[in-house]
């Protein structure tokens, strides 16, 4: 199996089985040489990010009904032949011609073809009186997403998400200050943006640093949750959704490794990605558990200083790390998502402290999710009131959207 062949596998499964791209590429097979896994990755987000544009230059070639894998396969085809200048016509025809199925290699071909000779050096771009349907097919956005974001944060905001979503995204660092401090870390490999996010020009993964647990890859978005929580050394933490542990890291951190964390979640092998990053970040007050967070047991009332419930979510603030969301996403998820939520918020509130602070944070931009989620929990209870919430949209900082919001337990009412 060649790189193209092994992307178009894995373009198949992401449209197939609604998987995760990054998720299917850690198996990667390891014949593969940088060069192989750079251009992989760069097929597989880029036919995925650009999807429903790709489809635009062939559609008019084609009148009958194409399979998924045919359509992957001219989707990355056309990709390489518009946005990859490097690679000839004719390799992208050859290479086409061995992956299609051998019903469709002609008619591939002749798609082809037809596109090389209409012209690959321009795109053609939707010219529609609608700018939300335009708006969907230039940027790839399916329609209802932009529809949805039109009337949650207005027409203006959303022609804006649907234009960032579409930049390359940046890769961020956080430093874990238990291993280390800004000091021991070259200011020219390690560009800070802030006191614990930093750019990275490379793999940071490889890096010596990353081994001994001194820096982490967390988007500065990300990184700013634990950081809306106002953890003290000694307090008692509940992280009700913890995988894989970043951010449990992280609020260990800034409680200097003093107090007790529980870090939560429903499988067990997703808790063994929190310990391993715990060893190797030298945290020591970690305690994890199997649970589920829906369910209104498992501890003592007013047990904990601090909750975070980092909840699960339609991810659609996340759609430059993962943009397959914004195909296998469907309307009647977020419905589903939204009972998840509001269980995961009603039945941990018991726990906390009067005093204490409940941390609500999405990497989502849907109000459903977000303000309504929490404004609808407050309403129901009294004891807890509203400090401060805050979405933050991906053009703002060239980060992930997220959405916070920090509640305090003033007493029963």
């Amino acid at each position: 199996m060649n790189a193209r062949q092994y992307a178009l596998d894995v373009l198949n499964r992401v449209m197939s089985e609604h998987g995760y791209a990054s998720l299917i590429m850690r198996s990667m097979p390891g014949y593969f040489n940088d060069k192989d896994k750079a251009l992989i990755s760069e097929l597989v987000y880029g036919t995925l990010r650009n999807r429903t544009l790709l489809e635009y230059q062939w559609k008019e070639y084609v009148e009958k009904q194409t399979s998924v894998r045919t359509e992957n396969l001219l989707n990355m085809s056309a990709y390489q032949l518009y946005f990859l200048d490097r690679i000839p016509d004719y390799a992208v025809l050859n290479e086409a011609a061995a992956l299609a199925a051998p019903k469709d290699r002609k008619f591939v071909n002749a798609v082809l073809r037809k596109m090389i000779s209409a012209g690959t050096k321009e795109l053609k771009y939707s010219t529609d009186s609608d700018v939300l349907v335009r708006t969907s097919v230039n940027f790839s956005i399916p329609l209802w997403i932009l529809k949805l974001w039109k009337a949650h944060y207005g027409e203006e905001t959303a022609l804006q998400l649907a234009e960032s979503n579409q930049e390359r995204p940046v890769v961020y660092g956080r430093i874990n200050t238990l291993r280390t401090d800004r000091t021991d870390l070259d200011p020219e490999r390690f560009r800070f943006v802030n006191e614990v996010s930093f750019l990275y020009d490379g793999v940071l993964s490889d890096t010596e640093e990353f081994k001994e647990g001194k820096v982490l890859i967390q988007d500065r978005s990300s990184a700013l949750i634990p950081s809306w929580m106002a953890l003290e050394p000694g307090m008692s933490v509940l992280d009700v959704c913890a995988a894989p542990g970043t951010k449990t890291q992280q609020m260990a951190m800034y409680m200097d490794n003093q107090g007790h964390i529980t870090a939560c979640d429903l499988y067990e092998h997703r808790l063994a990605l929190v310990e391993e990053l715990m060893k190797r970040t030298g945290t020591k007050i970690v305690e994890t558990m199997v649970r589920d967070g829906k369910l209104s047991t498992g501890f003592a009332p007013e047990q904990y200083d601090r909750i975070l419930i980092d909840a699960p979510c339609s991810g659609l603030g996340d759609l430059r790390h993962k943009p397959e969301i914004r195909w296998n996403l469907r309307p009647e998820d977020i419905d589903e998502l939204c009972g998840v939520q509001s269980a995961l918020l009603a039945n941990n509130a018991a726990w906390l402290k009067t005093g204490g602070k409940l941390i609500y944070s999405t990497c989502t931009l849907d109000r459903k999710e977000n303000e309504t989620m929490t404004h609808r929990f407050l309403q129901e209870h009294p004891e807890m009131e509203l400090e401060e919430e805050r979405t933050i949209f991906p053009f703002e900082e060239n980060s992930d959207g997220f959405y916070v919001c920090r509640m305090i337990k003033k007493g029963v009412c």
